[in-house]
């Protein structure tokens, strides 16, 4: 009688799945036939894909200067950051507990996570790279998930846009990429001198790789969910559940891949190197 009870209550489970699913489709059908025919575009498909790498035509105004619309993201996510991290200094820290809360506990980590990952790649002076990649990852992730906000912005041509992901843009890309190579040097040329700079000047295709992996998977998201928005066909509940999650994967990827890249390369770098010891074999 039990067996009995619980498989109709998984039959029922499944109708009623099954049930709710058809009706989203349902309704994703009718609101496309609602919409139809579609309206009148401003751009062609390939003027929006050209715009959205180069950013050509739509430009912002930032305090009377031309600028990308990536760049205003950047601002806009570091001053998130930067209140947030001021708040949480001020108001969370002086509270934790030795028995951790929930925010404590997602904190706790968080920080752990990278802390854990500089450590494990870099066993020479491990706490400042695990300072660096743990900003550097949730610039990433934060960044990278600003543009689900869907924040509006002017451009100069008088044509409203949502404020797209900083990295998308190939300056913001190249910065990050410059910027951890320059960390990587330092610390090399700090710990092994001239030979251990000249062991990471070797890498030199290191920051043209982590730019160009950044701008390429966050501007992918980006190219696919204008595609889908262009064709009302598509245009309809679709484009939310594609820009959710190619934002969500590419957050979390490109912020795993980038800090591990940043404490591989740094570990190396400042390794200290085995002085070679010439042991001279006796003739017989």
């Amino acid at each position: 009688m039990e067996r009995d009870k619980v498989k109709t209550k998984e039959k029922s489970r499944k109708y009623i799945f099954l049930t709710v699913w058809l009706a989203l489709i349902a309704l994703i059908l009718v609101g496309i036939l609602l919409l139809w025919p579609p309206g009148e575009k401003h751009e062609t498909i390939k003027e929006v894909m050209k715009d959205g790498v180069l950013h050509e035509h739509n430009k912002m105004s930032f305090f009377g200067l031309e600028v990308n619309p990536g760049l205003i993201s950047a601002y806009m996510v570091t001053v998130i950051l930067l209140i947030a991290a001021v708040l949480i200094r001020i108001f969370a820290i002086p509270k934790f507990k030795t028995v951790p809360g929930k925010f404590q506990s997602v904190i706790e980590m968080l920080v752990g996570f990278f802390s854990d990952m500089a450590h494990a790649n870099s066993h020479h002076k491990p706490r400042f790279v695990g300072a660096y990649i743990f900003s550097a990852g949730v610039y990433i992730f934060t960044s990278t998930l600003f543009e689900l906000l869907g924040i509006q912005w002017m451009t100069t041509s008088g044509v409203s846009m949502a404020l797209p992901a900083p990295l998308s843009d190939i300056n913001a890309a190249i910065a990050m990429g410059v910027m951890s190579y320059t960390i990587i040097l330092g610390a090399g040329m700090i710990c092994g001198g001239f030979r251990g700079a000249l062991g990471v000047l070797k890498d030199f295709s290191l920051p043209i790789s982590m730019s160009f992996r950044l701008f390429g998977a966050l501007l992918s998201g980006l190219l696919v969910t204008e595609l889908v928005y262009y064709y009302v066909s598509l245009s309809f509940v679709l484009p939310v559940i594609v820009g959710v999650l190619f934002t969500l994967i590419h957050a979390v990827v490109q912020t795993y891949v980038l800090a591990t890249l940043v404490s591989i390369f740094y570990g190396e770098a400042v390794e200290p190197k085995s002085k070679k010891v010439k042991n001279k074999k006796a003739k017989r």
